[in-house]
């Protein structure tokens, strides 16, 4: 059982790191929306939601007796302000920007079904709990964006045909 905690925790770490990338990454994307209110206010939302998951998990961490990965989470919002930064210089920012944020989404959904399935075996219900609710979340932003994608997609496609802003 030693081992399965070891990976518990790991992987625990590892999604904190996670959710300090996705924090930096959700508010430098709700930031620069000017054109998308519906899309800036529900990454916006997310951004608040994504926050309180970190604190969750640092909880979790807390209760095991165990710290973040400072290194990890420094590298994942260097890498998230990275993105912002070069998003910043697509034409099509908003479209690529949703579409990733969809894939980021399932990448956190793997992570916390990973994350429950150990908890499962450690036997820490409360762990289970808070896990499946941030899973819960997650799902509920990926259905949020693949539901908006064709209208993001639609309403950047018309700005941009009649020659209007609609990078952001």
């Amino acid at each position: 059982m030693e081992e399965t905690r070891t990976n518990f925790l790991a992987w625990l770490r590892d999604a904190h790191a996670m959710e300090q990338q996705a924090i930096t990454m959700l508010n430098a994307q709700a930031n620069r929306l000017e054109h998308y209110p519906m899309l800036r206010a529900r990454i916006a939302e997310h951004a608040d939601e994504t926050e309180n998951q970190a604190l969750q998990l640092q909880g979790l961490l807390d209760r095991y007796d165990t710290s973040t990965s400072m290194m990890k989470d420094a590298a994942g919002k260097f890498t998230a302000g990275a993105q912002a930064f070069g998003g910043m210089f697509a034409g099509d920012e908003v479209v690529k920007g949703a579409q990733m944020g969809y894939v980021f989404e399932h990448l956190e959904i793997a992570s916390y079904t990973i994350l429950i399935a150990a908890a499962r075996e450690l036997g820490d219900g409360e762990a289970v709990a808070v896990l499946d609710s941030i899973l819960q979340e997650e799902e509920a932003m990926a259905d949020w964006l693949l539901a908006n994608l064709p209208d993001v997609t639609g309403a950047y496609l018309s700005r941009d045909e009649a020659g209007m802003p609609a990078q952001r």
